[in-house]
């Protein structure tokens, strides 16, 4: 059995692959795309089991490997502390120890969302993503009319739309007004999208399965 430990960045990655007594068997740097990765594995033979720390970019090499049979686990990055604690940290030093933890037994797997399930969720963080950003907004507006002893009276609340008209007839200095309606076409912005989010994932649409086929770097 070949047990890898994979560094994933954006445009490389860098894998470490050793044996069943610890050995390593290759090292080497290798681009992101289908062909690179499997040149990598079929050049040592088979029976591998691959280990990747979750990041952002994962999605790809598991499928990719789930298409050619090699087994993969997804490590959970928050319980890596054999790499993070590391005094000296580099591609080759965390892909090492990955393939190391794999062979060990000792690597705590992350859940693998499942593919159908995979575009929903990413949604789901954008409005989020999307809502934490309307709720700064907001809060820059608070932040702003303090400076001038000023405050959005009780009766109105500023994720109500109809209160940031309200807010054009303050009595502010001109440099203040610009900012002022800036933040306020973002909440506007943000709002509209929030909604045609909801929209999106309350009434799914064919283009949300993940049955479109998607575009890696190996099959542009």
């Amino acid at each position: 059995m070949y047990y890898s430990g994979i560094d994933l960045h954006k445009d490389m990655s860098f894998i470490t692959t050793i044996n069943d007594t610890g050995m390593i068997v290759k090292q080497s740097k290798v681009s992101n795309n289908d062909f690179a990765i499997l040149n990598y594995f079929n050049s040592i033979g088979s029976d591998h089991q691959t280990v990747v720390e979750s990041t952002s970019n994962w999605y790809w090499l598991s499928d990719l490997f789930k298409d050619h049979q090699i087994h993969f686990t997804l490590a959970h990055a928050k319980y890596l502390k054999a790499i993070s604690y590391a005094k000296v940290k580099t591609d080759k030093v965390d892909s090492h120890t990955l393939a190391q933890l794999l062979r060990l037994n000792l690597i705590l797997a992350a859940h693998q969302i499942s593919p159908d399930k995979r575009r929903l969720r990413d949604m789901m963080r954008a409005r989020l993503q999307m809502v934490h950003k309307k709720t700064s907004c907001l809060n820059s507006i608070h932040r702003l009319l303090e400076k001038f002893n000023m405050s959005v009276p009780d009766n109105r609340n500023l994720h109500d739309l109809s209160t940031l008209d309200f807010l054009d007839d303050l009595p502010l200095p001109t440099e203040y007004q610009f900012p002022l309606n800036a933040l306020s076409e973002q909440i506007r912005l943000l709002h509209r999208q929030i909604k045609q989010l909801e929209k999106l994932t309350s009434n799914p649409h064919p283009k949300l399965r993940y049955s479109a086929p998607l575009i890696y770097p190996g099959n542009r």
